[in-house]
């Protein structure tokens, strides 16, 4: 049994199961380049690769032609709706005007926009439970970049919804 999995279960025996305790214990061991994330009380830690990154970063810079740079948010913890979920989501829009929790965290109410950079490993919790917390919390635009099921080279057109842009594809990497 590792360190971590002992103050899990001394944590649920004293049913002081948090996602700050969960994610306070995970800093401390997850190593350099790793991303974590707590999924309906799962844990997943994921390696950056380049063309995610790439792709984050190319959503990032077509949303800076309309957000300021200090709106926008990249692998940021967000707590949301559901039974233990902690998302640092590729790609976070907070709503302007927005303010920190006093534990200095975004509330998941003052989050306008979600991209997902689908990988592999972790593809079933972008359509599944993350989908599902982000209905809840009443995102008004939640995105997927899906390299494997669909062609990247077409536009997004977004200019329906508040966003109010169409996001170009084609510079996308492919893997």
């Amino acid at each position: 049994m590792t360190v971590l999995e002992e103050r899990i279960e001394m944590a649920q025996e004293n049913d002081e199961l948090t996602l700050d305790g969960l994610f306070e214990s995970l800093e401390r061991i997850t190593p350099e380049g790793y991303k974590v994330e707590i999924v309906e009380g799962a844990i997943f830690v994921s390696p950056q690769r380049d063309t995610h990154w790439e792709t984050i970063l190319d959503i990032i810079e077509q949303l800076r032609t309309k957000y300021p740079r200090k709106r926008l948010k990249s692998d940021v913890r967000v707590d949301y709706p559901g039974h233990l979920n902690g998302f640092a989501s590729d790609v976070t829009l907070i709503a302007e005007g927005a303010e920190k929790t006093p534990g200095e965290l975004w509330h998941h109410q003052d989050v306008a926009f979600v991209a997902e950079v689908i990988s592999k490993s972790t593809a079933q919790n972008d359509y599944g439970p993350k989908k599902t917390a982000y209905a809840l919390a009443e995102v008004p635009v939640y995105l997927i970049a899906d390299p494997i099921s669909v062609a990247f080279g077409a536009d997004v057109d977004m200019t329906t919804t508040h966003l109010g842009l169409t996001l170009r594809t084609d510079e996308f990497p492919r893997d």
